[in-house]
């Protein structure tokens, strides 16, 4: 891979960001609604190809380990983006509309995380001081960078593939027994 110096800072500023969300624990922890959301999608995807029966939402909460309301929410997001859809009555439960191979995690991030990566200061810097005047452009530039290599990298990846790297996972190292 081939990035330019502004690419590769950006991506270097990314990934620290990352790194500090994490290691920051509760004081300012990372967002996971896009991870949630590609879990489900890819049991959705699992479970259709080991099942003629639809997934339901309390399945997919048991294999993500949080409340089905949770999921219940992040399915309406992604059906709202036309990547799920669902059926009710006898048989209810949740299906891709969408041949996995072309949703990307970019499409799921774009249905689950509304707004930029990054936000500026909630009330607006002091404009009489030189960085309060300065800081918002100067960090948009920055953060717009950030942000573009963030949806490149996301648009290389589909559900499809996720779910190739959990099996291969797999196949190295079996799920532990549930207790």
């Amino acid at each position: 891979m081939n990035l330019s110096p502004i690419r590769l800072d950006a991506t270097i500023m990314v990934t620290t960001v990352l790194r500090l969300w994490s290691a920051a624990g509760d004081v300012m922890s990372a967002n996971n609604r896009l991870t949630l959301a590609v879990h489900t999608l890819v049991w959705v995807l699992l479970h259709s190809q080991m099942s003629d029966k639809l997934a339901t939402s309390d399945q997919i909460a048991d294999s993500v380990n949080t409340n089905p309301v949770v999921i219940r929410r992040l399915l309406g997001q992604l059906k709202a983006a036309g990547l799920v859809e669902s059926r009710r009555g006898v048989g209810a439960g949740w299906y891709l509309i969408q041949d996995p191979k072309n949703i990307t995690l970019l499409n799921v991030y774009d249905a689950v995380e509304p707004g930029a990566l990054f936000a500026m200061h909630a009330a607006e810097p002091n404009q009489d001081c030189v960085v309060g005047r300065g800081i918002q452009p100067a960090l948009s530039r920055v953060y717009d960078r950030a942000d573009s290599v963030l949806r490149d990298e996301l648009a290389t990846t589909t559900v499809a593939d996720i779910l190739d790297g959990v099996l291969r996972q797999r196949r190295r190292q079996p799920a532990k027994p549930k207790r």
